[in-house]
This record gives structure tokens, C-alpha cells and sequence, in this order.
């Protein structure tokens, strides 16, 4: 006896720190795991790293050159000796091109503005990650809803199948509707499968974003209502507001090209030199020479080609604003429609909620109190029940496309 005792303690104990294990996860909470851990936002942090490094050497000079030469030494050997005055030696020439700053402080520029590229794709590829995370997170919040459905209508249909039977003696029950009713509970059987493969399903998605093991296990809210957005009907006619990051880093990317427009117009700046030999020559004194150098970009066979490349970047930039008005135009609609299409489907659900869903258990009740005082019939009352069961199961259906519409219209105003 003592023995079964522990073992029942430890059971208990077992299985409390199971319970314990096993954390609530809100929808904050999921976004947060997957802001700090997903692979593919510290993509986005080490480029920026990158840029920056890069930025860093970007006012840079060319390294010197240094050169050794012989000077005015003759092809025969032997007049070196014999020539009256000989002027053969060596030479060290050193020499040191000077960028114009003008161009040093717009190669700069045009690489820290990719840096501004890069955080606006940070924050859209974000919003792309919780939008995934909302879908896989109402779709197990669903699934579970309708477990519950199905638990509590699988309990009521196995009493009445047991009273159903026990009145079959007294020739108080139809047979085939007992038949009918034990074919409706398998098939409710059948449904729990597939509603815990979509709770499955659903788990690992979550569990993939947040970057764990595919089978930790978690909870989530039990209780969620979706938001009222209605207000937003009155604003989403205003276009000022589509400041998504997605349109805000195609901007950045205009910005960007504009930034490497002006660098490659500094090429009609000149750039600069300077260059310094010492010649040491046999039987004369030690020379040295300093001179200056300055390039002529502004030749006709050399302006050109950064004449062209400019010319090139602005037909690109006048691209890149089209596709950004263009983005603008489908951020606009795509707004404009899922609110509206939320607007409605949330009255939808409403009805259920009130008047649907009431009435058909209304009806229920009524049927299942008339067939207790054997003044009923089983098949209207099993058809009673199945009917509910549906309106139920419609019911969370639709609240899934309220919560659908609510997360594609969260990421199209990018609200996180």
C-alpha cells in the first residue's frame, strides 16, 4: 500500500511539473520570440554592420607608388667610364594621387544610404513574419474552438443515443434514426481528427517562427475577440497614411539611387596628384623634381561616360517612382477592401451570435424537453441537434474569416 502511495506521488508531481512546462503564449509574446530569434532579421542587422564598415573606408585614398629606375644610363657599358661627363645614375620617384573630396564625401554618402534601405526591409520582412504568425496562431485558436464544440455535441449525442435505446424496448425509439445518430458520432470522431491535425499543423508553424523544436509544447489565449476597426472606414479614404515600410524602402531606394546619381556626376570633377623624384647621378650633384598633376574630365572622350551613366540612373529613378505610385495604388485598395469586407463579415458574425445561434437552441431545447415527456420524436430531435451543431460549426468558421480579414488588414497598414 505504502508503495502505491509514492507511486501515486509520483504521478502527481510528474505531472505538475508537465503543467508547468507547458507556458501560454499570447500574440505579443509569439511576435516577440520571432523579432529576437528568426534567422532572417539578423540577415538584415549584419548587412547594416556591413554597410557601415564599408562607409568607413569610404573617404580612402589610392596607396602611393613608389618606383626605381636607371636614368640616362647608355646601352654600351663601357662609356659609362669613358665619357666625358657622364650623367648615368639612378632615380626614386614617389608619386601620390589626391581624390577630390567632392567625390570622396558622395561615395559616403551613397553608401549610408543603403543603410535606411535595409532597416525599412527589416521592419516589412517583420510584418510579413507576424502576419504568418497571426494566421498560423487564429487558425489553432479555431481549431481548438471547434474541439470544444465537438466534445460538448459528441456528449450530448451519446446520451440520447443510450435514451434512444433503452426507449427502442418499449418501441418508444425508431431504430434506423439510433442508427443515423451512432454514423453522426463517428463522423464527429472523423472531424476531431482533422480539427487536431490543424492544431497540430498550426503549432509547428508557430513553433518554426519562433526558431524552437517543432514539438514544444505551448498554449495560447483561450479568450480573443477581434478588433474593432470599424472607426477606420472614415480614414482609409486618405491615402497620407500609407507610409508602410515596404513603400517607405522603395523611397529609400529612389533616395539611394539619387545619393549614386550625384556620385557619378562628381566624375566631371578633377582629381589630383603629385609626384616627387631624386636622381643620384655619377660625377654630378644629387637632383630632385616636384610635380603636380590634375586630371581633364571634362575631355570629350572621357565625359561620356559618366555623362551616360547619369543620364541612365535618371530614366531608373523615373522607374522606380512609377513602381512606387504603383505600390502606393495597391496598398490603397488592398486597405480599402479588407476593411470593408471585415465591416461586413463581422456583422455576419454578429448575427450569429445573436439571433442565429439562439434560435436554433431555442429549437434544440424545445425538441429535447418534448422528448423527455414522450411527446417528441427522436429524428426531429437528432435533426435538431445536428442542425445547431452546425450553425455552431459556421459560427467559428466565420469567426475565422473575421480573424483572416483582421490579420491581412493588419499587414497591409503594417499595425504590429
Amino acid at each position: 500500500m505504502k508503495r502505491i502511495s509514492l507511486l501515486l506521488i509520483g504521478l502527481l508531481v510528474a505531472t505538475s511539473l508537465r503543467g508547468q512546462d507547458t507556458v501560454r503564449l499570447s500574440l505579443p509574446q509569439v511576435f516577440e520570440h520571432i523579432d529576437e530569434t528568426y534567422p532572417q532579421l539578423r540577415l538584415y542587422q549584419n548587412r547594416i554592420r556591413g554597410v557601415r564598415a564599408l562607409s568607413e573606408g569610404a573617404k580612402s585614398w589610392m596607396p602611393p607608388t613608389v618606383s626605381l629606375a636607371l636614368d640616362q644610363f647608355p646601352y654600351r657599358k663601357e662609356m659609362v667610364e669613358t665619357m666625358p661627363v657622364n650623367l648615368a645614375g639612378y632615380m626614386l620617384s614617389l608619386e601620390q594621387m589626391i581624390p577630390n573630396p567632392a567625390k570622396l564625401n558622395a561615395r559616403k554618402r551613397y553608401i549610408l544610404s543603403q543603410e535606411n534601405v535595409l532597416r525599412q526591409e527589416e521592419k516589412w520582412a517583420k510584418n510579413v513574419l507576424h502576419y504568418t504568425a497571426r494566421v498560423y496562431y487564429y487558425r489553432r485558436y479555431t481549431a481548438e474552438k471547434k474541439l470544444m464544440v465537438v466534445s460538448e455535441y459528441s456528449d450530448l449525442l451519446r446520451m440520447l443515443i443510450t435514451t434512444a435505446k433503452d426507449r427502442y424496448v418499449y418501441n418508444q425509439s425508431d431504430l434506423p434514426t439510433v442508427f443515423k445518430a451512432e454514423a453522426l458520432l463517428s463522423e464527429l470522431n472523423n472531424m476531431e481528427t482533422m480539427l487536431r491535425s490543424q492544431v497540430a499543423e498550426s503549432s509547428i508553424g508557430l513553433n518554426t517562427l519562433m526558431s524552437r523544436d517543432v514539438d514544444t509544447p505551448f498554449l495560447i489565449d483561450s479568450v480573443l475577440q477581434p478588433t474593432d476597426y470599424q472607426r477606420d472606414l472614415a480614414v482609409v479614404a486618405d491615402s497620407s497614411f500609407l507610409k508602410r515600410s515596404d513603400i517607405l524602402a522603395m523611397e529609400s531606394r529612389i533616395q539611394s539611387m539619387r545619393s549614386n546619381q550625384r556620385l557619378m556626376a562628381t566624375g566631371a570633377k578633377p582629381d589630383f596628384g603629385i609626384q616627387f623624384n631624386h636622381s643620384q647621378m655619377n660625377e654630378m650633384p644629387n637632383t630632385f623634381s616636384v610635380m603636380g598633376m590634375v586630371t581633364i574630365p571634362i575631355a570629350p572622350w572621357s565625359s561620356r561616360m559618366y555623362k551616360s551613366e547619369v543620364r541612365s540612373m535618371e530614366f531608373d529613378i523615373r522607374a522606380m517612382e512609377n513602381e512606387k505610385a504603383t505600390m502606393q495604388l495597391m496598398a490603397n485598395q488592398m486597405i480599402r477592401e479588407k476593411i470593408t469586407m471585415l465591416a461586413y463579415e463581422s456583422r455576419q458574425l454578429q448575427n450569429y451570435q445573436t439571433t442565429i445561434i439562439p434560435a436554433y437552441r431555442n429549437n434544440l431545447q424545445s425538441n429535447l424537453l418534448a422528448y423527455r415527456q414522450n411527446t417528441g420524436n427522436f429524428f426531429v430531435l437528432l435533426d435538431a441537434w445536428n442542425m445547431l451543431l452546425m450553425k455552431e460549426m459556421e459560427r467559428i468558421d466565420k469567426l475565422g474569416q473575421v480573424f483572416n480579414l483582421q490579420a491581412e488588414y493588419e499587414y497591409q497598414r503594417e499595425i504590429n
